[in-house]
């Protein structure tokens, strides 16, 4: 798809109402022929959950990568295989019900906004894209089709943070007036781009892999298979990738909307990588469940979160634990910094990653993930078991399950239970666009260290002239 038949459907979207995410469905017992856009690595972990469910036939697969291709098709020998995503849903667009886009970040928007445009329910990987006018080109696009949409984040449907949601909104704190967030996790990268090429794998169609992006000589280990996330051109840094997790729910429970500025405490910009540490202050419009104006800050990078009065818990040894404990982003292991796990924090010591709402009658803190959240009034836990049981009696929720393996595809089976008429997603693009664009303005903002960036939701402008280039990126033809 070109760029300028992407931007036609671009239009400020801001003032969009919502709508049901079941407007599109299957009747009966149809069943629902899948396919999917990027199968390794979290694409593997979305065929397994989508395909889980008893009423889905994965029918294509494509991969940029043949070897992706090959372990994809020893699970689903009937389904046919493609490299390139155009090819396979124009050539089978007759036999595909639903389309799940599980690429690097830049070709999210691309491969959804055509699978969209041919009237396909899509389930996204977050973040929803890689930049802000694809956010919103595809909130209107799935609005104006009245499509079944869901972006990627799992977590969302998890008892934790359906909790948490519900007691937010339940008064538990009284008007929040802060959330602070945080992850340690280091998507960034602080080299310059590489010089030279090196011989392409047989397996790869370095073509195919850039996509709409510019075109860059092929170097090993710089991007295939999962360094792409630290790049400016493919990825959107840890922001882009843990943020979205845990912003969700406080995002969610507080009803929020795009930000009015955004600034980032970070090192100066290269081009390329990402900012290791990130320190990103969001301001917020007020809510029926905030102050007049909400702050919000995020902190990742190797021993985030920056020590803060807000932060402090009972029994609290302080940040010099999880400091001791912090490793150098470039030693990360790959495996850890894709886990959705985390450790379970010691008495007194912070969550690996987490959130704490701040509000007039205390603060509840949210660890990620599979953890209750806990409430702080005057330094002090406070039992909240029997507001707890109240909110679980008065919405049917049941007690929670400690387990990913059960829980985790219950997101997926969500999106396949909405496009057969039995159920709504909960995080439509509707909303996860919004959610999308306010991350991706805070990664913007590390563009600009240190410097305010105002942000207009109704011309989908920043302020600062010099900022709105990075809103949107030309289209290569491929």
């Amino acid at each position: 798809m070109k760029k300028r038949e992407f931007l036609k459907t671009a239009a400020v979207a801001s003032s969009l109402a919502l709508l049901p995410s079941g407007t599109w469905a299957f009747s009966g017992n149809k069943r629902l022929r899948t396919a999917h856009i990027g199968v390794g690595n979290m694409g593997f972990e979305d065929l397994k959950a989508i395909s889980s469910h008893k009423m889905v036939d994965v029918v294509a697969l494509c991969d940029v990568d043949s070897n992706n291709l090959e372990a994809a098709k020893k699970i689903h020998s009937n389904a046919k295989t493609f490299s390139d995503y155009r090819e396979m849903l124009r050539v089978m667009s007759d036999d595909i019900d639903a389309v799940i886009v599980s690429t690097p970040d830049h070709t999210h928007a691309p491969a959804s906004m055509m699978a969209m445009d041919m009237g396909k329910p899509v389930y996204c990987q977050k973040p929803l894209t890689h930049h802000v006018s694809e956010a919103r080109a595809m909130r209107k696009l799935a609005t104006e089709k009245n499509l079944i949409t869901q972006m990627g984040i799992q977590v969302h449907s998890f008892y934790d943070y359906k909790l948490a949601t519900l007691l937010i909104q339940s008064g538990i704190i009284g008007k929040v007036h802060t959330v602070r967030a945080w992850s340690p996790k280091d998507w960034g990268y602080n080299g310059q781009a590489p010089s030279g090429s090196d011989p392409i794998p047989e397996t790869l169609d370095w073509n195919l892999w850039l996509g709409t992006a510019a075109e860059r000589p092929y170097k090993k280990d710089y991007y295939h298979p999962g360094n792409w996330r630290k790049l400016m051109d493919y990825g959107c840094g840890t922001l882009g990738d843990m943020g979205v997790h845990i912003f969700d729910t406080p995002y969610n429970a507080l009803q929020l909307d795009v930000p009015l500025t955004i600034k980032n405490e970070c090192r100066q910009p290269t081009g390329f990588g990402f900012p290791e540490k990130n320190i990103v202050t969001y301001e917020f419009p007020g809510t029926k469940y905030t102050a007049d104006k909400l702050k919000w800050v995020w902190y990742d990078g190797p021993g985030a979160p920056e020590m803060h009065k807000d932060l402090e818990l009972p029994n609290s040894m302080g940040q010099s634990q999880k400091n001791e404990e912090a490793q150098n982003g470039d030693n990360q292991a790959m495996e850890d910094k894709m886990s959705l796990d985390t450790k379970e924090a010691m008495d007194g010591v912070l969550p690996d990653q987490g959130a704490m709402f701040i509000g007039e009658k205390g603060r509840l803190l949210l660890p990620h993930f599979m953890q209750l959240p806990k409430k702080i009034v005057d330094g002090k836990y406070v039992d909240i078991s029997t507001e707890i049981a109240a909110v679980e009696k008065a919405n049917n929720m049941g007690k929670p399950i400690r387990n990913y393996d059960s829980e985790g595809p219950k997101h997926y089976h969500q999106f396949v239970d909405a496009c057969l008429g039995n159920d709504n997603c909960t995080a439509p693009f509707s909303y996860s666009a919004r959610l999308t664009e306010t991350i991706l303005l805070g990664v913007i903002a590390g563009r600009f260290p240190n410097k305010t960036l105002h942000w207009d939701n109704e011309t989908a402008r920043f302020s600062e002239e010099e900022a709105n280039q990075y809103l949107e990126s030309p289209y290569r033809d491929f």
